[in-house]
């Protein structure tokens, strides 16, 4: 067993952050300063800067978002 956090988790933790980073700038349509504060305050429990770090780091999917593919994910995750 390796040392360290484990990857998959990690992984999973980034893709929830840039979904609720996209949901409060995106659809809520908060100032960006007020997102990194509730994400770290309230939802994930790190830095401002590590977030920062991740949506950067994930820019990417970030842009392949949309609203209308975030409604059906969010449809599927509360039906499940």
């Amino acid at each position: 067993m390796g040392k360290g956090r484990n990857k998959n988790l990690v992984e999973l933790r980034d893709q929830a952050l840039l979904r609720r980073y996209y949901y409060w700038t995106e659809i809520k349509r908060l100032r960006f300063d007020d997102v990194y504060q509730i994400l770290s305050e309230r939802e994930f429990f790190i830095s401002i800067d590590r977030i920062r770090a991740i949506i950067c780091a994930n820019i990417d999917k970030l842009e392949g978002m949309n609203k209308s593919s975030f409604k059906t994910e969010k449809a599927q995750f509360i039906s499940i």
